[in-house]
């Protein structure tokens, strides 16, 4: 995995191999976080973070399935070679969606919700910036 992958242009081993582990860390995060809005009750969802029961299902669900698909995005493409540049428009949108998380919890008093968001942010940011010498 960490080998050269088909589509890619030569750069630092080290950013290589640092983007490796922050796409893996970050694809962990969305599609855990993507398949545990789905599947898990909204109720006890609430019972951890309360906007949760507050927001239309199809919202919710909207959001797991977004935060799901931007995980995928950010490994598979670059894994199997086929299309990796698609990678960087995956970090790209697992930023925006990010910052809209933190638009969205801003405005409902929630800025103690968002250091993880920003966090986040600057992780897709990285792998989209990073992306754009070793993706084609």
């Amino acid at each position: 995995m960490l080998g050269k992958m088909s589509g890619e242009k030569t750069g630092s081993k080290g950013l290589h191999i640092g983007l490796w582990v922050v796409q893996v860390l970050l694809a962990v995060t969305f599609v855990g976080t993507g398949i545990w809005k789905l599947v898990t009750p909204i109720p006890k969802l609430a019972a951890i973070f309360p906007w949760m029961g507050q927001v239309s299902p199809v919202f919710l669900y909207a959001t797991g399935v977004l935060d799901a698909l931007g995980g995928l995005g950010l490994m598979l493409p670059m894994m199997t070679g086929i299309k990796p540049g698609l990678t960087r428009l995956a970090a790209l949108g697992c930023a925006l969606m990010q910052l809209a998380a933190i638009v969205f919890h801003l405005s409902r008093g929630e800025a103690g919700n968002t250091p993880f968001n920003i966090v986040l942010v600057a992780l897709s940011l990285f792998v989209f910036w990073g992306r754009r010498t070793t993706a084609a």
